[in-house]
C-alpha cells in the first residue's frame, strides 16, 4: 500500500519511489525544514532563450515593448529585435527601418499608436533585406494596424507572421531610372538617347499593388540609316526601327525590365559613297537589352556595289551599266518588320540612267525610271515622346540627268536624289533618314550621309 507516514526513522536514500507516495499527503506543515535551490539540480528556467531565476517573476512574451515613438518622417526609428513599438504618426507620414542585421528567429512588432496609419500611413524600410521575399519597403495604410514580423533567411528576409486590421503591407512603387536626355509628358517619363550611354533602373513598379506603377516600359529603337549611292546612285535605306509604342493598357509599357544598368547603343549613320568608293555606306546598329535594329542598308554606288545593300530597310540600286536590285529590308527578318526593301536602277543602254529609291519603315523604295531617280519607302510618325515626329523614311535615288527620286518623308528628315550635276543632301540626325543618291551621268556626283539613329525609353512614374 502506498505510505501516508513518515516517521521519525531514516530511509535509506532512493527506498520511496514516487509511485509509493499517496498524492496530497505530504504538506508542507510535515518537512521539517524548507527544500532550498541547493537541493535542487537547477537554480534556473530557461524561456525565449533568457535565464530566469527561480522564484523571480517574468513575461513569457518574446517582445519586450517600448515606449512611443514618433514618427513623421523627419525622425526615424532603426528598431531593434525582441521589441515592439508603439508608433505615433499624428503629424505626418512616418518611417520606421529594419536593423542592419538579422538573425534567424529575430522578431519585431509594430503597432498604431494614434490610430491614423490610414491617413499618415507608415512606410517600413527594407534597410537591405528582403520584405515576404520582395526587395522592396513595406507599407502600412490602415488605422489600428498591428503587425509582428520574423527573420527566417536571405531568400524571404523579414516574414510578417501576426497581422492585426491590416489591408496591404505592400509599399506601392513606381519606376526610377536615370540616363539620356529625361522628360516628362503627363504621367510618363521619357529618356531619349541620342549617344550611347546607360539607361540605370533603381526602382520598378510593382503592380498590382493598389496604386503602384508596372514594371514595364515602352522601347523605340531607331538604327543609323544609309547612306546615298554615288553617281546615279540608289537611295540609302532607313535605320531598322522597332517599337513598343503604342502599347496596349493606355501605353503603361509592354516590355519588362529590371534592377540594373541597361548599355545603350545608339547606330551612326552611313557615310555618303562616291562612284567608286569602296564603303557599301551602311547605317550601324541600335540596342536596347534584347532588343536590336539593324542599320539601313547603303544605296548602290557605281562599279563596287551597285546593288543596294541589305539592311533595316534596304538601300536602292545603282543606275549603272548593269541592272541592279534593291537591297532587302527587315534584315535580319523580326516580328513585326522593322523596315522594307529598296527599289531597283532604271539602267538603259545609253543615257538617262537613275537609282531606286531606299526602303523606309512605311514602304518599299520605288524603283527608277527613264531620267527619274526612285522615290523613297515612306517614314512614319510616332508620339513616344508625347509629339508626333517623323522618322525613318528612305532616301530618293539620284538621277542622271532628270529628277532625283523624293525623300521618304519631311524635307531634312532624310535625302531627296541629287541631279545632275549635284551631290545628294545628308540625312538629318536622329531621324535614322536614309539619304538620297547622288546625280551625275555617268558618275561623279556622292551621295549624302544616312542620319543618326536614337533610343527612346517610356515608362509610367506617377
Amino acid at each position: 500500500m502506498a505510505i501516508d507516514k513518515i516517521g521519525s526513522k531514516a530511509l535509506v536514500d532512493c527506498s520511496v519511489a514516487a509511485a509509493d507516495i499517496a498524492p496530497g499527503t505530504i504538506t508542507t506543515a510535515k518537512l521539517a525544514g524548507s527544500i532550498t535551490n541547493a537541493k535542487l539540480a537547477n537554480s534556473t528556467v530557461t524561456i525565449n532563450g533568457t535565464a530566469i531565476a527561480l522564484g523571480a517573476s517574468a513575461s513569457i512574451d518574446a517582445i519586450s515593448w517600448q515606449s512611443v515613438v514618433v514618427s513623421d518622417g523627419s525622425t526615424v526609428t532603426t528598431m531593434v529585435a525582441g521589441r515592439g513599438y508603439f508608433v505615433n504618426n499624428t503629424s505626418a507620414a512616418g518611417i520606421v527601418k529594419l536593423p542592419t542585421s538579422a538573425s534567424a528567429g529575430d522578431t519585431i512588432a509594430i503597432k498604431d499608436y494614434a490610430g491614423n496609419f490610414g491617413t499618415n500611413n507608415l512606410t517600413i524600410q527594407r534597410n537591405g533585406h528582403k520584405i515576404q521575399g520582395v526587395a522592396n519597403d513595406g507599407s502600412i495604410k490602415t488605422n489600428r494596424a498591428s503587425v509582428q514580423l520574423v527573420y527566417i533567411d536571405a531568400t524571404k528576409g523579414w516574414l510578417y507572421t501576426n497581422e492585426s486590421n491590416v489591408a496591404d503591407l505592400q509599399l506601392a512603387t513606381f519606376t526610377e531610372a536615370t540616363g539620356g536626355t529625361v522628360a516628362t509628358t503627363g504621367d510618363f517619363k521619357v529618356h531619349t538617347f541620342t549617344g550611347d550611354g546607360n539607361f540605370v533602373v533603381s526602382q520598378i513598379g510593382n503592380a498590382p499593388v493598389p496604386g503602384a506603377g508596372p514594371s514595364n516600359v515602352d522601347y523605340f529603337v531607331l538604327a543609323g540609316g544609309g547612306g546615298g549611292g554615288g553617281g546615279h546612285g540608289g537611295g540609302g535605306g532607313a535605320g531598322g526601327q522597332r517599337t513598343t509604342f503604342p502599347s496596349p493598357n493606355c501605353n503603361a509599357g509592354a516590355f519588362p525590365i529590371s534592377v540594373q544598368t541597361y548599355p545603350i547603343t545608339v547606330g551612326a549613320g552611313g557615310s555618303g559613297q562616291g562612284y567608286n568608293s569602296s564603303n557599301n555606306g551602311n547605317g550601324s546598329n541600335s540596342i536596347f537589352s534584347t532588343i536590336t535594329s539593324a542599320g539601313g542598308g547603303g544605296g548602290g554606288s557605281g562599279v563596287n556595289f551597285p546593288t543596294g545593300q541589305p539592311g533595316g530597310s534596304g538601300g536602292g540600286g545603282n543606275g549603272g551599266y548593269n541592272p541592279s536590285a534593291g537591297g532587302n529590308g527587315n534584315t535580319p527578318p523580326v516580328s513585326p518588320p522593322q523596315g522594307n526593301n529598296g527599289g531597283a536602277s532604271y539602267t538603259p543602254t545609253s543615257s538617262a540612267y537613275a537609282g531606286g529609291g531606299g526602303g523606309g519603315i512605311g514602304g518599299t523604295g520605288s524603283n527608277a525610271s527613264s531620267n527619274a531617280g526612285g522615290n523613297a519607302g515612306a517614314g512614319a510618325n510616332n508620339s513616344i515622346t508625347g509629339a508626333a515626329v517623323h522618322y525613318a523614311g528612305g532616301g530618293g535615288g539620284g538621277a542622271g540627268a532628270g529628277t532625283g527620286g523624293s525623300g521618304g518623308g519631311p524635307s531634312g528628315s532624310n535625302g531627296r536624289g541629287g541631279t545632275n550635276p549635284g551631290n545628294a543632301p545628308n540625312a538629318l540626325d536622329n531621324r535614322g533618314g536614309g539619304a538620297g543618291g547622288g546625280g551625275g551621268n555617268p558618275g561623279g556626283n556622292s551621295g549624302g550621309n544616312g542620319g543618326k539613329g536614337v533610343v527612346i525609353i517610356r515608362y509610367k512614374f506617377q
